[in-house]
């Protein structure tokens, strides 16, 4: 009776260990705080997997507190790193293709944004990212606008002469050749190039301008609303490997909860625009928004500026382009 009593424990204590073996932990980093919208796209995903039982948990790393902000394509495509939320265009120097992921007068407006990840241009982009092992699980765009220190900044006259700091290395191509002068920072260096008279315009996200109380030195605010010039594509991505390992029952849960991230991320997004301008005109900053005439009239310097260099230095690239630009 001893001799069975204990062969069933150590049965019983087997199985605990095979069940605990199955379990499996994800590494997924970020360059953001907790309180970002981005950091609760993830967090969407950890808990609907968490809560669906199939011995698989996501772990957050926020704040760069695992990978520096643009040091997470290449650990994520070696399999060092499981998940990552990562602005694409960061990644721009292994695959200049992802450029295209920050091109201005590409997306027109939030609604545009998510038709755009359902074209052929986006799958386009996903057999690139496969080449790297990599897979997207949730699609996600924000959006941005201008403000300007004496004056509202909509059409391309606007920037005439102004020494203007913008988001990313194509919306410094156009500008210039709009007659802007460009001052290259980071965006946590606005404010105080603004407060001393170092920079008179600025082209930054939404969450930026407001989280770096741009409001303070600015005459006028072009925020993001119907037509906007600035979205940046930062997907919530994952190693192809890794999820090509897990069981069915722990990728349905995956994908599942990636399904519910992407519809809050796109809201959000649009939220995040609309209190952006409040914020700005509860702190008595004058409101201009961009015209669809305006709008077209960027891209028309963009086609000459930006979109001409991105197609002279990828091959390639003028077919991924007029997929985009065949998204309406």
């Amino acid at each position: 009776m001893f001799k069975k009593m204990k062969f069933m424990l150590a049965a019983g204590a087997a199985v605990c260990l095979a069940t605990a073996a199955q379990a499996e932990t994800l590494k997924l980093s970020h360059q953001w705080s907790t309180s970002d919208v981005r950091h609760k796209v993830a967090q969407i995903v950890a808990d609907h997997v968490k809560e669906a039982g199939v011995d698989l948990e996501v772990q957050i790393f926020p704040s760069k507190s695992l990978f520096k902000p643009r040091e997470q394509y290449k650990p994520l495509s070696a399999g060092q790193l499981d998940m990552t939320i990562f602005p694409l265009s960061y990644a721009g120097g292994q695959r200049p293709e992802y450029n295209l992921t920050l091109m201005p007068g590409l997306v027109k407006n939030h609604d545009h944004a998510a038709r755009l990840n359902k074209s052929a241009f986006m799958e386009d982009i996903e057999k690139i990212m496969a080449e790297d092992d990599v897979i997207t699980l949730v699609h996600g765009y924000l959006a941005g606008g201008f403000a300007g220190k004496d004056g509202c900044i909509t059409k391309p006259d606007d920037v005439q002469g102004l020494q203007t700091r913008a988001a990313g290395k194509a919306f410094e191509q156009m500008l210039a050749g709009a007659g802007a002068s460009i001052a290259s920072m980071a965006s946590s260096e606005i404010y105080n190039a603004m407060q001393t008279g170092v920079l008179q315009a600025a082209n930054t996200s939404s969450s930026s301008f407001v989280s770096y109380r741009i409001y303070e030195q600015v005459k006028c605010y072009t925020p993001a609303g119907d037509v906007a010039l600035w979205f940046m594509y930062q997907p919530l991505l994952m190693n192809k490997s890794k999820f090509d390992s897990l069981s069915e029952a722990q990728q349905k849960a995956l994908m599942e909860g990636a399904a519910k991230a992407e519809a809050y991320y796109l809201d959000e997004a649009k939220k995040e625009d609309a209190a952006s301008e409040k914020t700005f005109a509860d702190n008595g900053v004058e409101i201009a928004h961009m015209t669809p005439e305006e709008f077209d009239a960027w891209r028309a310097i963009a086609k000459e500026t930006s979109y001409k260099n991105f197609v002279e230095n990828v091959p390639g690239g003028q077919e991924l382009l007029d997929k985009a630009l065949a998204v309406e």
